[in-house]
């Protein structure tokens, strides 16, 4: 062995190649013992934590109710990681019926308190990690230490903090995130905090009304958002407040929370609405009448059929030609408009709907000649209005 070493030290050159390659294929060796070793350990790793979960699981309401100690599995790193996953995946399915004796188990093993001491000193993905797990047990007592990551200085930390407070579902854990979001002390996506919100605030919106009376700007438009989304009609008139307010995006989101009414003060605070100065305000309070249930709507309706914008009107042609049972006299109301851009958006809704050949084959069986046979006329020609344009329109997809 020494004579092959001396000999490549005396080829020079050539001998410093040979070094390389000698040396680049101990590493490929090296590199295939390591996958080949690792893939040997990550199997072995697999089938032992499956044949402890098959174990664990023929235990499982043993476990939950106590008669086996936590002791006996505790302690054990695979057991816990296992009884952990469990216990957090049956808590996120489990009734409000089924949830005490899980989080009972949770308490009594020490898991919850362990996760809320890692919440509160660990760092980086340990942290995070932590705060994800302890919104998944939706146990109050965990709020008081998520609530501490939202003043971390790192992005993600106060993220995963939002996330799991809105996992935990729980009003109480609502009031950190508003506290803060009024303050202005509070750096996170609108996204993960409207989420989170609306999470929290479903079986209690009325503590936003509160907020919002403290708020203005992004902050309160962020709040109506929420609002909206969780509107019910014991709101009362808290959302007619809101749909005077100053702000288009308030006013937008009062429109939307009101279609989830129908009250009697809905159709009055909708009509207002949906002469807003503002385009998208009109359109929400359109999309809203849609939602009512109230033959009063039509008339509203039909003033927004012929609205400037091209969206406002889509939407009001889109409600009123779901109005099966008044179709006939809608139409003939339209057609009053003398309005040709409102006749075509609403002929255009009856073919996407299919009720324009009903209506037609009412009107040509009616026999008369007089307002039915001309409002056929009229319908005919916009028809072919309608297709003209869309032909056009794809000609010129084409020609692009």
């Amino acid at each position: 062995m020494g004579s092959v070493f001396s000999a490549i030290e005396k080829s020079g050159p050539a001998g410093l190649v040979l070094r390389a390659i000698i040396a680049s294929l101990l590493g490929i060796f090296l590199l295939i013992g390591f996958i080949v070793l690792r893939r040997w350990y990550r199997a072995r790793y697999f089938r032992r934590r499956n044949q402890r979960t098959v174990a664990l699981r023929s235990q499982w309401d043993d476990i939950v109710s106590g008669k086996i100690p936590p002791l006996d599995w505790r302690f054990d790193p695979l057991d816990c990681d296992i009884v952990e996953s469990i216990l957090l995946d049956q808590i996120e399915m489990s009734l409000p019926d089924d949830l005490p004796p899980l989080l009972n188990c949770l308490r009594l093993s020490g898991l919850l308190d362990m996760r809320i001491y890692e919440a509160r000193t660990a760092r980086g993905w340990k942290q995070r990690a932590a705060l994800l797990a302890l919104g998944r047990t939706r146990a109050k007592e965990a709020i008081p230490a998520l609530a501490a990551g939202l003043d971390s200085r790192m992005g993600e930390i106060r993220i995963a903090a939002v996330r799991a407070l809105g996992r935990t579902a729980i009003t109480e854990a609502a009031i950190p995130i508003l506290d803060r979001v009024v303050d202005g002390k509070l750096d996170a996506p609108e996204r993960s905090l409207k989420t989170a919100l609306a999470n929290c605030c479903r079986s209690y919106p009325e503590i936003l009304i509160r907020y919002l009376e403290q708020t203005q700007g992004s902050v309160r438009e962020l709040l109506a958002r929420v609002l909206a989304e969780l509107a019910s009609p014991d709101l009362g008139e808290e959302l007619l407040v809101l749909a005077g307010d100053q702000l288009p995006e308030v006013r937008a989101s009062a429109a939307r929370a009101l279609g989830n009414t129908n009250m009697s003060y809905t159709l009055p605070a909708l009509h207002s609405l949906a002469s807003d100065a503002e385009w998208f305000v009109r359109l929400r309070a359109v999309v809203a009448l849609g939602q009512v249930e109230n033959v009063a709507k039509t008339r509203i309706l039909l003033r927004s059929l012929c609205d400037e914008n091209r969206h406002v009107r889509q939407r009001a042609a889109w409600a009123l030609a779901r109005m099966e049972p008044q179709l006939e006299q809608i139409l003939e109301d339209v057609v009053a408009t003398k309005d040709d851009y409102a006749l075509q958006a609403f002929i255009s809704e009856l073919e996407r709907s299919g009720a324009i050949e009903k209506i037609m084959g009412a009107l040509d069986g009616s026999g008369q000649y007089s307002a039915q046979t001309t409002l056929l006329e009229v319908v005919a020609g916009a028809r072919k209005s309608v297709e003209k344009t869309g032909k056009a329109a794809a000609a010129a997809a084409g020609v692009s």
